[in-house]
């Protein structure tokens, strides 16, 4: 732990493993640019690190730094890219990071993420849960 109570270990990128279309997106980055970063499904981390969290995770990848979320959706997988050591996958995820694009980025997520179930690869664990009223 630092003075600020953040532990200074990186960030892990969390993502649904029981989703076929989020494990072949995962596997497809790992597999073209090889990210620096670590990619684990959630429900393999710490339980103290992710249950604040897993209204979010079955919603979307997020960057845990212990159990603080440092990004989600979008910005988190720019954050998994940008770990790569390929200067070509860096300026891809800065790119992402512009303000334009980051908009645009995270609009696409949300709609990938609530039609992930018809995604290919996905299967019925890929749907996600309505949100409590």
């Amino acid at each position: 732990m630092t003075r600020t109570g953040v532990t200074s270990s990186p960030p892990v990128l969390a993502y649904d493993g029981d989703c076929g279309f989020c494990q072949a997106a995962v596997d497809r980055i790992r597999a073209v640019a090889a990210p620096a970063m670590e990619a684990v499904p959630w429900r393999f981390l710490p339980e103290e690190s992710t249950a604040p969290h897993v209204e979010r995770l079955d919603r979307e990848v997020l960057l845990l730094r212990g159990s603080l979320v440092v990004a989600g959706g979008a910005d988190a997988l720019a954050g998994f890219v940008g770990s790569s050591p390929s200067r070509t996958y860096r300026t891809v995820a800065a790119v992402l990071g512009l303000p334009g694009v980051r908009t645009c980025a995270r609009a696409v997520y949300r709609w990938v993420s609530r039609n992930r179930h018809r995604m290919p690869g996905s299967t019925a664990a890929c749907a996600v849960p309505p949100l409590p009223s």
